[in-house]
């Protein structure tokens, strides 16, 4: 559902997709999912209302941090994942998206 939300707000922003990978079908574990943080300046997790921002390129949490906010209880990437610029946004929020888009 936080998906079909994800790519509804970004099709509203005219926001264009250069990528789309269904997490069904292609799994980003562990040191997949870690290796998407390389180039990332800014992760911003979503869960819920709440929203956590690592700031990467001042200081950068331990890895069980960060796989603590990028899997799910699969052990799954997280979906939806986006990855804007320098920031990957993890998880659903309207807010945490409007800010990235700057919209």
């Amino acid at each position: 559902m936080s998906c079909q939300k994800a790519q509804g707000f970004l099709g509203k922003a005219g926001t264009p997709m250069s990528e789309m990978v269904d997490a069904r079908k292609e799994r980003y574990e562990g040191a997949d999912a870690l290796a998407l943080l390389d180039g990332i300046e800014t992760l911003i997790a979503a869960r819920g209302k709440s929203l956590v921002t690592f700031e990467l390129k001042k200081v950068r949490p331990d890895d069980d941090v960060l796989l603590f906010h990028l899997l799910g209880p699969s052990g799954n990437l997280r979906a939806p994942t986006v990855r804007i610029g320098r920031t990957l946004v993890v998880g659903f929020n309207e807010e945490a998206y409007r800010k990235v888009l700057g919209s």
